[in-house]
């Protein structure tokens, strides 16, 4: 099967050549190549189209080209033009990601369209696809487009023109991908579903063996430093726990990096790793005892889902995090939940975990059957059959004659 997976991916070249630093997602970007990897392995032809997206508005044109350094030789990466200028950036994304996936279309026929979250580029090629090629449509659901990232409704007329796109896109998809039974309940009750709420790669899991009996004190945080993603609080909370030889690890970049390395100034306890490759990340995940998730409370429990809670508990360490929506009892065996992400919440949390060695109750097993690549891929499988065959029983319904 020929697939078109139509993505915000960002490789190590548009890195380069675009200023996305502000909206750079590094755990979009390794589900988004563990996903594509798996359907290779099964046989399929996967063809990566992302927009590149530059969210700070500049009167800069970035021509679209071919990702140079390829997570997977067999999968290509396209990026389409790009032109950050308010009010016309979603426009132009979306009209071009159209235009590429109709040349694309033209040159060899895709099977089948893949859509990562519903941004305008997903919105324009997922409806060129279903009306104008009858090609079935995937939706890949992470983040609920009807609420902000706090889980607060929409308001306004832009916002109601654009539910309205949503919603028709939701009606006419083939088959979901979605990270919490919340976001999968806005797809029809009557196309297959698949709750995936991350992708382990098997790195997780070689280290998180090799790490078993030798971890460290060490509380990891690794995201984007983001408001919502509570590390600010955390580090606030950090400093009022006061915890002896216990260390807080923090990777990954965003707006807030620089405010936070002052903050740290004069702490030893405090480790800065910035921007890590996956072979590092692993590593630190891998190597502590505590992983962190402060991310904001959210008013619509399972808007959203952290990927890297999954990574976490399958790496072997225990997690500390707000609710976000329904999880599965076995993973919860590895969780601490805090109700909110203020800091003397989260600095009660780490003292209590600590204190009481909650850190050695985890769900590693659980995580990596559920959620391994080998069970990821059976699932990725079976899905790709269901909207296969319901596409095939449609046909034949509307091919058979009528009868009375």
């Amino acid at each position: 099967m020929r697939i078109a997976y139509v993505t915000p991916y960002q490789g190590p070249t548009v890195v380069k050549r675009r200023p996305i630093i502000r909206n750079r997602s590094v755990s979009n970007r390794i589900k988004i190549e563990l996903v594509a990897r798996l359907l290779h392995e099964s046989g399929h032809e996967v063809e990566v189209i992302s927009h590149g997206e530059v969210v700070e508005n500049r009167l800069t044109f970035y021509p679209g080209f071919s990702e140079t350094e390829l997570f997977d030789t067999g999968i290509p990466v396209y990026y389409v033009s790009s032109l950050p200028i308010r009010r016309l950036n979603g426009l132009w994304a979306g009209q071009r990601a159209r235009q590429f996936l109709k040349r694309r279309h033209q040159l060899r026929p895709f099977d089948l369209v893949i859509v990562f979250n519903l941004k305008p580029p997903q919105v324009s090629c997922a409806d060129y696809a279903i009306r104008d090629l009858g090609t079935p449509v995937i939706l890949q659901y992470e983040d609920d487009v009807f609420v902000t990232v706090e889980g607060k409704a929409f308001s306004g007329w832009i916002a109601r023109r654009q539910h309205a796109a949503y919603k028709r896109i939701l009606n006419r998809i083939s088959g979901c991908i979605g990270v919490s039974p919340h976001l999968l309940s806005q797809a029809p009750s009557t196309i297959p579903t698949l709750l995936l709420r991350g992708v382990v790669g098997d790195d997780v899991f070689e280290a998180g063996n090799q790490a078993d009996g030798i971890r460290k004190n060490w509380v990891v945080f690794a995201g984007t430093h983001i408001e919502s993603n509570g590390v600010q609080e955390l580090m606030t909370a950090w400093k009022l726990a006061g915890l002896l030889n216990w260390e807080l690890h923090i990777s990954g970049f965003g707006q807030l990096t620089e405010q936070l390395r002052k903050t740290a100034e004069g702490d030893p306890s405090i480790v800065f790793h910035g921007f890590v490759s996956r072979e590092e990340l692993v590593r630190l995940i891998s190597s502590a005892k505590i992983c962190a998730n402060p991310y904001a409370l959210s008013e619509t429990p399972g808007n959203v889902f952290a990927f890297k809670i999954i990574e976490y508990l399958a790496a072997g360490a225990h997690v500390i995090t707000t609710p976000m929506g329904t999880l599965e009892p076995e993973l919860e065996q590895g969780v601490t939940y805090i109700p909110n992400n203020r800091p003397e919440t989260i600095a009660t949390a780490l003292k209590r975990v600590i204190e009481n060695r909650a850190y050695e109750r985890t769900a590693t097993q659980t995580a990596l059957q559920t959620y391994g690549s080998r069970a990821v891929l059976e699932s990725l499988d079976k899905l790709l059959q269901q909207v296969t065959s319901r596409r095939v029983q449609t046909r034949e319904s509307r091919m058979s004659p009528i009868t009375k």
